[in-house]
C-alpha cells in the first residue's frame, strides 16, 4: 500500500481541474435544439429569383448564399462562395476563386457552372421576371458570366460597376435542379409554395423540410454546409428553425410574452410593455439604431391599361391629380410624421426625408428639400389646382365637381404599418380629402403593386442598404419596382430621365466621394418631386430571450445575422 505526502494538494488540483473543464464544457457550444421565431405573412415562393417581397426573402435566405457578402459591423466585402477574386487594370474581367469542396444540400457538387447558369439562363432570361436584372445591367447590355473551370469564374463587364463586389450577394441557384425548367420555359412556376421541400436546393446553412400555409415554415441544418467551427465541426449549431405564421403583431407579441417564440421585432410601442420585463421574464432587448428601410405613401401615375379588360389601371382623372406635383406636395404638408413618432413608435423614431435611412451612413444625404406639418400650405396647394369645397361638406371637389376620394391601400398583418395608414387617412381628411382605407393581405397587395396594378395609393415599406446602387430597381424608370410608374419603355418625366443618368455614371464611378454627389442629387431630386412621401423611420429594437450563445448584434445585420454560429445554450 502506497501513501503519498501530497494528497491534499494532488486532490486539488484534480479538483481545479475538474472544475476548469466543467467551466469551459458549460460554456462552449452545443449543437441541436430549435430555434421559433413567427411571421405575419405566408411565403409568395421559395424562388429567389423571382422574390420582390420579404414574406419570400425571409425564407430563401435561409437556403441561398452568394459569391461574397459583406462584413455586419465594417460593411466590407467578405469572401463567402468565392474565397478570393481579382479584376484586370480597367475593372471590367473578373475572376473569381470558389472554395473547394462545396456542395449542394442534396450532396452534388457546386461548379462555376451554377454561376453562369444563374446569371445568364435566369437573370438574364427574359422569360424570368426578376428585379436583380435591373442590378446587373450596365449602360442597357447584361454581364457576361463565363466558366474557366469547375472552380473558376469569369464577369465581363460591359462597363465599369463600381458596386460590383457588393452585388455578388445575389444567390446562386443549382444548374442540376433547375435547368430543364429553364428549358421548357417552366421556370417562373418553379419553386412555389406548393414545391416539395425536398426539390428546393441550396447551400445556405439551412432547408426546408415542411410548408403548412396559415400554420408554419420549418427548415433544418443542411449537413452539406461548408462552414465549420473553431473546433472542426460543422455548423450550424442548431438543428431546425421553426416559423409559426400569425395574423398581425399583436399575436406576435404575445406569443413572444408568453414564451412560445424566441425572438420578436418589436414596434416603439411595444417598448414600455416589454422593458421593463427583461429580466422577469428572461430576454434583453438590442436596440440598434434607425432602421435601414423606408416608409412612405405613393400614388398610381401608371398610364396603362389592363391587358383584358382594357380598363385603365387608374381613373384618368385621378390620374391627372397624381401626377400634378402640387397634389404630391400638398400631401407632404398634410402628413404629420411628429405625430406618427409619438403615438405610433412610442416617441422612438426619426422623420425621414430622404429615399436612404441615416443608417446607411456615407451615402445619406440630409440636406433635400422638406416639408413641415402645415395644413393651410396643404390646402393652398390644392386650390391652386382647383380643389374647393363646394357643398360644405368639408370634401374638396375638383373643377368638374368630382369629390377628392381614392382608395388607399396597406396590408393588415403589420399593425403598425396600418396605424400609420390610419393617421395618414385622418391627416388627409383634415386637408378635404376622403381617404378609403383598405386593409388587405401583404401578398394580395404585393400582386396589387406587381400585378394588376389596380390600386390609387398604397401605404408601404421597403427593406434598405447601404450602397444606393441596390435600389435602382426601384429607382431606374424601367424598374420592376418602379411603383408608380413601373417597366417605362423610356422616362415618363425629365426627373426620371436624370435619375436614371445619374444611376448610369454613378454605377460607373470607383471615386466613392464622386459617387456620393451624384447620389445625394438623386436623393434631392426625389425630395422635391415626391414620386413617393417619406413618413417616419422606427428604432430596430428586437427582443431576444437569453438562452443563446454567440449573439453578436449589429447595427446592419440585426441580431441573427451570424446564425449559422449561433446556438442554445
Amino acid at each position: 500500500m502506497f501513501k503519498s505526502t501530497t494528497g491534499p494538494a494532488l486532490l486539488c488540483s484534480f479538483i481545479l481541474l475538474f472544475l476548469s473543464f466543467s467551466a469551459a464544457a458549460a460554456q462552449a457550444p452545443r449543437y441541436g435544439g430549435t430555434l421559433v421565431l413567427a411571421v405575419t405573412s405566408d411565403p409568395k415562393s421559395f424562388n429567389p429569383i423571382l422574390a420582390k417581397e420579404t414574406s419570400t426573402t425571409a425564407m430563401t435566405g435561409h437556403m441561398f448564399e452568394g459569391l461574397t457578402t459583406m462584413d455586419p459591423f465594417t460593411l466590407k466585402v467578405i469572401p463567402n462562395l468565392a474565397e478570393s477574386w481579382g479584376a484586370d487594370k480597367d475593372g471590367l474581367v473578373w475572376t473569381f476563386h470558389l472554395r473547394h469542396g462545396l456542395h449542394w444540400s442534396d450532396g452534388e457538387p457546386f461548379t462555376a457552372g451554377d454561376v453562369a447558369f444563374t446569371f445568364n439562363d435566369l437573370i438574364f432570361n427574359d422569360d424570368v421576371p426578376n428585379s436583380a436584372r435591373d442590378i446587373f445591367t450596365i449602360e442597357g447590355k447584361p454581364v457576361r458570366v463565363e466558366v474557366v473551370d469547375d472552380t473558376t469564374v469569369r464577369f465581363i463587364l460591359p462597363g465599369r460597376f463600381a458596386p460590383f463586389l457588393r452585388s455578388l450577394g445575389q444567390e446562386i441557384l443549382p444548374r442540376h435542379v433547375l435547368a430543364q425548367a429553364v428549358h421548357d420555359k417552366k421556370f417562373a412556376f418553379t419553386w412555389g409554395i406548393d414545391a416539395r421541400p425536398a426539390d428546393i436546393i441550396g447551400t445556405g446553412p439551412y432547408m426546408l423540410v415542411d410548408y403548412q400555409p396559415g400554420r408554419r415554415v420549418v427548415f433544418r441544418a443542411n449537413p452539406y454546409y461548408w462552414k465549420t467551427a473553431p473546433g472542426g465541426g460543422r455548423l450550424p449549431y442548431i438543428a431546425k428553425i421553426e416559423y409559426t405564421i400569425v395574423p398581425g403583431m399583436d399575436v406576435e407579441l404575445l406569443k413572444f410574452l408568453e414564451g412560445s417564440i424566441d425572438a420578436y421585432t418589436m414596434r416603439g410601442m411595444d417598448y414600455p410593455l416589454l422593458k421593463p420585463r427583461e429580466a422577469a421574464k428572461g430576454f434583453t432587448v438590442y436596440d440598434l439604431g434607425p432602421d435601414l428601410g423606408t416608409s412612405f405613401i405613393t400614388f398610381n401615375q401608371n398610364p396603362g391599361q389592363d391587358p383584358v379588360s382594357g380598363r385603365p389601371y387608374v381613373l384618368p382623372y385621378k390620374r391627372a391629380w397624381f401626377t400634378d406635383i402640387r397634389f404630391r406636395r400638398a400631401v407632404a404638408h398634410a402628413v404629420d410624421k411628429k405625430r406618427i413618432i409619438e403615438i405610433v413608435k412610442n416617441g422612438l423614431g426619426y422623420p425621414q426625408i430622404s429615399p436612404e435611412s441615416p443608417a446607411a451612413g456615407f451615402f445619406y444625404c440630409g440636406d433635400v428639400m422638406t416639408y413641415t406639418y402645415d395644413l393651410d400650405a396643404a390646402r393652398a396647394l390644392l386650390g391652386e389646382m382647383g380643389f374647393a369645397d363646394k357643398d360644405g361638406d368639408g370634401i374638396l371637389e375638383d373643377g368638374a365637381g368630382r369629390k377628392l376620394e381614392f382608395n388607399m391601400y396597406t396590408n393588415a398583418d403589420n399593425t403598425e404599418r396600418a396605424d400609420i395608414a390610419a393617421i395618414i387617412r385622418s391627416d388627409l381628411e383634415r386637408a378635404g380629402m376622403k381617404v378609403n382605407l383598405q386593409l388587405v393581405e401583404f401578398n394580395t397587395l404585393v400582386a396589387k403593386l406587381t400585378s394588376t396594378c389596380d390600386w390609387d395609393a398604397v401605404v408601404l415599406g421597403l427593406t434598405g442598404g447601404v450602397d444606393p446602387h441596390f435600389g435602382q430597381n426601384v429607382w431606374r424608370s424601367s424598374g420592376q419596382l418602379h411603383m408608380w410608374d413601373p417597366r417605362q419603355k423610356t422616362p415618363a418625366t425629365a426627373w426620371e430621365k436624370r435619375v436614371d443618368d445619374i444611376f448610369t455614371a454613378a454605377v460607373q464611378e470607383f471615386d466613392e466621394d464622386k459617387r456620393k454627389v451624384l447620389y445625394d442629387e438623386y436623393q434631392k431630386i426625389v425630395a422635391e418631386e415626391l414620386p413617393v412621401i417619406y413618413t417616419a423611420l422606427g428604432a430596430r429594437l428586437t427582443a431576444v430571450r437569453d438562452r443563446f450563445g454567440n449573439l453578436k448584434p449589429s447595427p446592419f445585420g440585426g441580431v441573427f445575422h451570424n446564425l449559422e454560429e449561433i446556438y442554445i445554450k
